[in-house]
């Protein structure tokens, strides 16, 4: 039963939770970590582990996508970011670190990394050139994904299509079924995705309503939240991630008996940090989880050590920063991924925290882990 407080004399507010509020509980026989299946499919395809990147160029590099798809996750490619803007990727992201490192020391965190991501993103993207770094992780074998914003979708998707990718993502901070704005024809999802030749996942949504529409598009795949933004300050928008996923879960079993057997994956990509919120939300409901930050640290990573939202680039409005996230030498994504680690907090071995985490309570795969019980604090 939903719980509702009066938060005055006229407004009342549903009471919600965040991973931080909920925990895990064993309630069944123990199991070896060696037996348990992390793989994830969706559509068509079947990744080892169930995972994709936050389509930021702090992380997802060519060289960190070839290294994620290898390992079995699923990178997720900003077409809108630098990969099709500068010629050099390496020194333009470096320019980004040095902003940040070198800014106005008075503002916490500092905003100059921003400034020179709005620089940078001003510059006309090159689709050619885009074109030819996607041709290079194609090259390479490994499955991949592309982002747009539901803004670009309409102009991009086509040609990015045509380019042989595997996975299109559709996603901005919040989006609906249908995004209307004053100049040009309002994009319907529904009648896009339907004219596509690829699966499409889309998002980010907070809500139990617009996860459902979302899921009526023909979307795979729906996204809850929006990455580590800066919404709370900025917008007023902040909906506790434990409560979202398990709304968007709740949509995704209505749709499955609307439509007779469809089955759309909920992935979460916010607030995540450590092994421990990734077990989390996939027992809130989620099917896969969507990284950024916790990546980071990776040395094959755009920017080894440092991290930013895709929205931190916005012209007008940025959302999220330019943050360091590391303290020491960066490590190699197989560490981090699958350990060994001598790091007690879930920063490290993250795939293994969570086959940990299977085992103990049981559960031998990803969507029977969905059942495992749960307790708020």
């Amino acid at each position: 039963m939903q719980q509702v407080q009066d938060i005055g004399r006229s407004r009342r507010a549903r009471r919600v939770f965040g991973l931080n509020q909920v925990d895990i509980v064993p309630s069944r026989r123990t199991r070896s970590s060696h037996d348990v299946d992390t793989s994830w499919k969706i559509d068509a395809y079947s990744f080892d582990i169930p995972v994709m990147t936050h389509p930021t160029d702090a992380v997802v590099s060519p060289a960190f996508a070839i290294e994620f798809g290898r390992l079995g996750g699923l990178p997720v490619i900003n077409a809108e970011g630098l990969w099709g803007r500068v010629d050099d990727l390496d020194a333009a992201l470096q320019g980004v670190v040095s902003a940040a490192s070198e800014g106005d020391i008075q503002l916490t965190p500092p905003i100059a990394g921003n400034t020179e991501l709005q620089r940078l993103h001003s510059l006309p993207l090159d689709q050619d050139l885009l074109a030819e770094r996607l041709q290079e992780v194609r090259d390479s074998g490994v499955r991949f994904a592309v982002r747009v914003s539901p803004q670009n979708a309409r102009e991009l998707a086509p040609a990015l299509i045509k380019s042989g990718l595997d996975m299109l993502v559709i996603q901005g901070t919040l989006i609906s079924a249908e995004h209307v704005h004053r100049s040009g024809e309002p994009l319907n999802l529904k009648e896009f995705i339907s004219s596509l030749d690829v699966p499409v996942i889309a998002g980010g949504v907070v809500d139990y309503t617009t996860a459902l529409h979302l899921m009526r598009t023909g979307a795979a795949g729906v996204i809850v939240g929006s990455g580590s933004t800066t919404n709370d300050q900025s917008l007023g928008i902040d909906v506790p991630m434990a409560t979202a996923i398990d709304d968007a879960a709740a949509a995704r079993r209505d749709y499955l008996d609307e439509t007779g057997g469809r089955y759309v994956h909920v992935i979460a990509d916010s607030e995540l940090q450590t092994s421990g919120d990734v077990a989390k939300a996939i027992a809130c409901g989620a099917d896969a989880v969507a990284l950024g930050a916790p990546l980071a640290t990776a040395d094959c990573a755009g920017a080894p050590e440092w991290y930013w939202p895709a929205t931190a680039a916005h012209p007008k409005l940025p959302r999220g920063t330019v943050e360091r996230v590391g303290a020491g030498a960066p490590i190699s994504l197989e560490q981090l991924l699958f350990g060994p680690t001598s790091s007690p907090w879930g920063d490290e071995n993250i795939v293994g925290g969570l086959r940990r985490s299977m085992a103990k309570c049981g559960y031998t795969d990803v969507k029977s882990f969905q059942k495992v019980d749960l307790v708020v604090r």
